[in-house]
């Protein structure tokens, strides 16, 4: 019988397997890191390796080829914040790589926490997104759970309302839902955005039964999702300009930006904002005009006559 495909390092489990994600992603890193790079010279010209040896690697990080051996075979254990350090300059990593790294070689243990707190919004939360008039924005949290929205992000993306509470994951609408591979022009570098969110998470909750289960979802439903997860990039979501094709109005070109926030760790805001004068901001005030209703008008606008 044919398998059914699934993502690297995902387990069949309740969690993901930590040690095969330490060792795939620092397998990963090493591949995209050439000798002349590094300022290493390069012997022969056929090489077995995409990438840096183990033992080239373990030259440049300063450790013995057994260490670093055990290090990328899932081995973490007891290793010291120094050598961490050592390997990610040698491995070149960016901010967010370093930490991905650290969770997944010293795991912090994580006191158990009851299931609903993680989606709980706050009251005061829930008010100040009603008050940002005109302005899309939402609240996401583990898992790119959305939890909480406003009256525009409804007009924006979709009313979320209407989706069972399962669905409103911001993973499976982009990776499972066709309108949404329609709605953002750059649809490939939406779903890189998730998908190193994701990792992210899944460095810091490798225990999480529902992450796992996300991804185990999606590896199997989605070819797109599993090329971009075998990858390993990581990157925390900070800021940037989103181009859009609405149903209703059109291109949309808007500036995002997004807030951790303090008293809830583990949920974010998510702001999206026009060019001042700019048509993306006319069509942002005919959505206003619409509400939840826009993207069902603009689905009737462009459909074909009877």
């Amino acid at each position: 019988m044919p398998t059914t495909p699934r993502a690297p390092g995902v387990s069949t489990g309740a969690a993901l397997d930590r040690r095969a994600e330490l060792c795939e992603f620092l397998r990963s890193r090493r591949a995209r890191l050439k000798p002349q790079d590094v300022g290493l010279p390069v012997f022969g010209r056929h090489r077995r390796v995409p990438g840096l040896r183990r033992e080239e690697l373990a030259q440049l990080a300063g450790v013995s080829v057994a260490y670093y051996t055990r290090l990328e075979q899932g081995n973490g254990r007891n290793v010291s914040a120094e050598v961490l350090d050592a390997i990610a300059r040698a491995l070149r990593l960016s901010d967010a790589e370093r930490a991905h790294l650290t969770h997944l070689a010293r795991p912090k243990q994580h006191k158990k926490k009851p299931a609903a707190r993680a989606t709980q919004v706050r009251p005061a939360l829930r008010q100040l997104l009603e008050t940002m008039d005109g302005v899309p924005a939402y609240i996401v949290g583990r898992r790119s759970d959305v939890l909480a929205w406003n009256r525009m992000a409804s007009a924006l993306f979709g009313d979320w309302g209407e989706l069972p509470e399962r669905e409103r994951n911001w993973a499976r609408m982009v990776f499972l839902k066709p309108e949404y591979q329609d709605l953002f022009v750059e649809w490939e570098q939406k779903a890189v955005d998730i998908v190193c969110q994701l990792r992210m998470e899944a460095g810091c909750h490798p225990d999480d039964p529902r992450l796992a289960a996300l991804v185990g979802e999606l590896s199997v439903k989605s070819e797109d999702f599993r090329r971009l997860w075998a990858t390993h990039d990581v990157k925390e979501k900070t800021h940037g300009v989103k181009r859009m094709h609405h149903p209703l109005v059109g291109d949309l070109a808007l500036s995002y930006e997004t807030f951790r926030l303090i008293g809830d760790p583990e949920q974010i805001l998510v702001t999206y904002h026009p060019e001042p004068g700019s048509s993306s901001e006319q069509g942002l005030r005919l959505l206003a005009s619409w509400g939840a209703d826009a993207t069902r008008a603009g689905d009737a606008a462009s459909a074909p006559p009877a």
